[in-house]
């Protein structure tokens, strides 16, 4: 059901428009807006030039084509008859994009605290109910089968209230899937500059989710045979700007190649039942059993 942000009255309806109040919310640079007043402005650590350089450099990275097969397949594994799937802080649609081609029949949905990503995702994926909205007020209850987040939650300080909005929005047997960048010895200048408030490690992403109300199916570390590379890089360059980074997920044909079929190797051994203790990323499949 949806909630209205005016009055609070739940409502089963197509369009946001409150049987109850009659509210309608704003549109936001063409988009439904459901953040609060008072958080509307927060910053979000992204601006219009920082989901410009991601659509450029998501289709042919090696890194964000890993992410996605690895989401495609869990959501696969573990929520094989969702029929529903929001996406909180999806960026440019490029998660969704991949998910909407995998699984044309599933109802996908998007949100993104800045209406800048929002322009660019909507040319990926016309059709998609695309919103503005705060994970800290999710205007949803018992709504969708599955909630996906992916490298979000540690741009959020108040990831537990994340999380908590999360749980009642997701109805009862579907669940949540997330990525978080993962291990505090990975952590650097560049963590600051991207707008993290922290790196995660496996027991704390499970307390927190716990916390929330969730049961933790599956965790699995993932960029974990190139863990040392990444150290190293961290290490010998511990302040690396916005672009920079970008720059660094998309390196030259050759190498992205292999580093690219690297993590498909890795993970056809999570798809054949390992998890990985140690790796720069954590994926978390959590479900609601409560009611």
């Amino acid at each position: 059901m949806k909630v209205c942000i005016s009055c609070a009255c739940s409502f089963n309806a197509f369009d946001w428009r409150c049987p109850s109040c009659e509210f309608t919310p704003p549109i936001n640079k063409g988009f439904p807006s459901l953040a609060p007043a008072e958080r509307s402005c927060a910053d979000t650590g992204f601006d219009s030039e920082e989901f410009r350089r991601l659509a450029a450099v998501e289709a042919e990275s090696f890194w964000f084509q890993a992410r996605n097969k690895l989401i495609i397949w869990a959501l696969q594994k573990y929520f094989p008859n969702a029929q529903s799937l929001l996406e909180i802080g999806c960026g440019t649609g490029f998660v969704l994009s991949g998910i909407k081609k995998a699984y044309p029949k599933l109802s996908l949905y998007g949100s993104e605290l800045s209406a800048d990503g929002l322009g660019l995702a909507a040319q990926r994926l016309p059709g998609v109910p695309l919103m503005q909205m705060n994970a800290l007020s999710m205007p949803f209850f018992n709504e969708f089968d599955v909630v996906g987040s992916f490298d979000v939650l540690e741009h959020i300080e108040s990831d537990i209230d994340v999380l908590k909005q999360i749980y009642k929005s997701v109805s009862p047997g579907g669940g949540v899937l997330l990525t978080v960048p993962q291990h505090g010895f990975l952590w650097s200048h560049s963590d600051k500059l991207a707008g993290h408030f922290r790196r995660y490690s496996r027991p704390e992403m499970r307390r927190k989710l716990e916390l929330a109300g969730f049961q933790v199916e599956f965790a699995t570390s993932f960029v974990s045979v190139l863990l040392p590379i990444l150290f190293l890089q961290r290490a010998i360059a511990p302040v690396q700007s916005n672009e920079k980074a970008a720059e660094a997920l998309k390196p030259n044909k050759f190498v992205n190649n292999a580093l690219g079929f690297t993590l498909d190797m890795e993970r056809s051994t999570i798809k054949a039942g390992l998890s990985w203790p140690a790796g720069g990323s954590l994926l978390v499949v959590a479900r609601r059993y409560g009611y």
